[in-house]
């Protein structure tokens, strides 16, 4: 047992800030997670700066270390333009299996002897 006041003071206020510090990580875990499984791109979109300003702040306080930080922001950037990505790029596989399946569909002409 510490033996000293301050150490005493030391040691609660500690165990409050490993407490608040704890709450905190896993709010952002859950974000992180909810970020993720997110398929629709409007709701991703809105998300993605609110989870970005929250790590940035968890790293800046040394909850997380700055790389971990960096990376997940980089990852659930990546993720979210490739949502967006693929919602553009689904229309133009659409029109090609269209066109694919009218070409198939299409009457054979016969061949002129």
């Amino acid at each position: 047992m510490a033996n000293h006041k301050s150490s005493i003071k030391r040691i609660r206020s500690n165990d409050a800030k490993r407490l608040t510090n704890r709450y905190q990580a896993k709010t952002m875990r859950n974000a992180v997670k909810d970020l993720r499984t997110d398929d629709v791109i409007a709701s991703a979109t809105e998300k993605l700066p609110k989870v970005v300003a929250m790590v940035d702040k968890l790293a800046k306080k040394n909850v997380i270390h700055k790389n971990k930080a960096a990376n997940l922001k980089s990852k659930l950037t990546k993720r979210v333009n490739a949502l967006a990505t693929a919602v553009k790029a689904e229309p133009k596989v659409v029109a090609k299996k269209e066109a694919v399946a009218k070409k198939a569909a299409a009457p054979k002409k016969a061949a002129k002897k």
